[in-house]
């Protein structure tokens, strides 16, 4: 099996969804006006963080001009924001802030991915392209294995995306019917990582106070103990 670091090469190789593709590369061409002067990544982005997580934190798809521009998941936009100043609150960031892959933000015992590698447009990827990136998913997966004890979705899109990932990784049947995404969710089975729910950290959640940092930090909080890491 092949290393995350060869793994990450290969998703940032990616062309396999034509609509993402020209999006992508779009936005990176043309770029918004406060980031006029940098160089945009342009591609899809991988996971980062531990490559022996305990805790993985599954988000949705690469901001455009977050992920996109900076080619690390969450950086560089106000989502990413959000979360990395949360996972230092957790003492899962060395650092509260995210603004550029080269910044020095360590993240300990936790991996940060998404469910879509590349930007979607308006955020909103759809189901195909959600199934065809899943390979990628089920790979990173299978190389955290052995240390992954818990899984946070962010959002009702990562939630339905992590269920194949119980048959492709674990041989593990999904449960029927399927658990419903609400923020606290919380599933577990036998010899897989548990499964909890937590609202995007997106500005549509953030900003109206749907999503708050207490309670941001009530699922990291819980994540850290069912992960052993309190």
């Amino acid at each position: 099996m092949p290393s995350l670091a060869v793994l990450d090469e290969a998703i940032a190789e990616c062309f396999a969804c034509p609509r993402l593709v020209g999006w992508r590369e779009e936005v990176a061409r043309t770029r918004r006006a406060a980031f006029r002067e940098q160089e945009y990544w342009g591609r899809p982005v991988p996971g980062f963080g531990d490559r022996t997580a305990r805790i993985a934190v599954l988000g949705l798809a690469p901001a455009a001009h977050g992920g996109n521009r900076t080619g690390r998941v969450f950086t560089g936009d106000r989502s990413g924001d959000v979360l990395f100043a949360a996972l230092h609150r957790a003492g899962l960031a060395n650092q509260p802030t995210s603004v550029a892959a080269a910044d020095g933000l360590t993240l300990w015992g936790t991996r940060v991915l998404a469910a879509v590698r590349c930007a979607p447009p308006g955020n909103k990827p759809t189901p195909g392209e959600r199934d065809t990136c899943a390979p990628w998913l089920h790979r990173e997966v299978a190389l955290l294995r052995p240390s992954l004890r818990v899984v946070v979705t962010l959002g009702a899109f990562a939630w339905t995306a992590w269920w194949p990932t119980l048959r492709q990784v674990y041989g593990v049947t999904p449960p029927s019917p399927r658990p419903a995404f609400t923020h606290g969710a919380h599933w577990s089975g036998t010899a897989v990582p548990d499964l909890l729910g937590c609202y995007h950290v997106s500005q549509q959640n953030t900003f109206t106070g749907r999503l708050t940092p207490g309670m941001l930090d009530d699922v990291f909080t819980r994540a850290k103990r069912i992960a052993g890491m309190e």
